[in-house]
């Protein structure tokens, strides 16, 4: 429980933090939210009504604090963009919360693409005799990671999409419309980010299990007479996961926080795409409620990741 304690001040602490650099960063960047939400034509009557319904008449540490009240309360502002009609302005709660799903169903998929894939390769990787076959995963693992991103879902899109007729190009399927179509469209985005990551992973686990086989642990577990199969799962797995888990929780803060490259390459409506637009728009409410989600996504990955370290290896000591 001490352990877990500390691990939650930690994350509360660092959440304040990137919340108040964001918010305060924000205050500072030349520009009038009043002016580019009004125009140049507005009245000043109009200006000053406006700045007294969001709150900017206030120093920027008063309204830091009102901020983050109302996020506590569950009230994350509106957002300056966008609408429901010419006179209501959207909460962020609905804008994100309709963007949202698209991304966590985009990085679930792509998490399972890559569990599936990378892990069993890494270990028949790790285990393979033939020079032919290293060789081979060798030059195809160091090619899927050259690849950048864009041109990934660019070649993605061309064979699976334009060839093989698989899906269609653009052709995104609303997950509220129809929920099956919409995670059939989002295959082809997982397998885009998904093919570089179960290269990059594949690669590490074969690295760390060949360096634990060579470990004395592994010659005293043969010397006792564990089969080949206990002592590679039993042993070399297990420990060889522990950096391994690491670098997986690196991938999954990375997706979950929202793939901008490949939601822009298939026109997904997704939080990476959102982020892009607000900062550029500077609706500036939505930017640091997105800094935020994406803070506390990275920091609570690593709080489960350390958590798993002390489940694999109770070893570990609290620190």
């Amino acid at each position: 429980m001490r352990y877990l304690g500390k691990k939650l001040i930690t994350l509360i602490m660092t959440l304040f933090l990137v919340s108040a650099a964001a918010f305060l960063a924000f205050q500072i960047i030349p520009g009038d939210v009043v002016t580019s939400i009004l125009g140049t034509e507005a009245t000043p009557e109009r200006e000053e009504q406006l700045r007294e319904e969001l709150g900017l008449n206030y120093p920027p540490v008063v309204r830091y604090f009102h901020w983050i009240a109302d996020v506590l309360r569950g009230d994350l502002g509106v957002s300056y963009r966008y609408s429901k009609n010419m006179n209501e302005m959207m909460p962020v709660t609905e804008l994100i919360g309709d963007k949202l799903p698209v991304t966590l169903w985009l990085a679930a998929l792509s998490l399972l693409l890559i569990m599936a894939v990378s892990i069993p390769l890494g270990v028949l990787w790790a285990k393979s005799k033939s020079r032919f076959a290293d060789m081979l995963l060798g030059v195809s693992t160091q090619a899927a990671m050259a690849v950048p991103a864009f041109f990934l879902g660019i070649l993605v899109t061309y064979f699976f999409g334009i060839v093989l007729k698989l899906f269609a190009p653009g052709g995104y399927v609303s997950y509220k419309k129809d929920f099956w179509g919409f995670l059939g469209y989002l295959l082809f985005p997982a397998l885009s980010i998904a093919i570089p990551k179960i290269a990059m992973t594949a690669r590490f686990l074969r690295n760390a299990m060949l360096t634990e086989m060579n470990a004395d642990y592994v010659r005293t577990a043969y010397g006792k007479g564990c089969s080949r199969r206990r002592v590679m799962y039993g042993h070399v797995l297990r420990n060889a996961m522990i950096p391994v888990i690491t670098f997986l929780g690196m991938i999954i803060a990375e997706i979950v926080a929202g793939s901008i490259v490949i939601e822009q390459v298939f026109g997904l409506p997704g939080i990476g795409r959102l982020l892009i637009s607000s900062v550029s728009t500077r609706d500036l409410p939505v930017v640091e409620i997105l800094i935020l989600y994406i803070t506390f996504v990275v920091i609570f990955v690593y709080f489960l990741i350390d958590i798993l370290y002390r489940v694999i290896d109770p070893r570990i000591s609290e620190k």
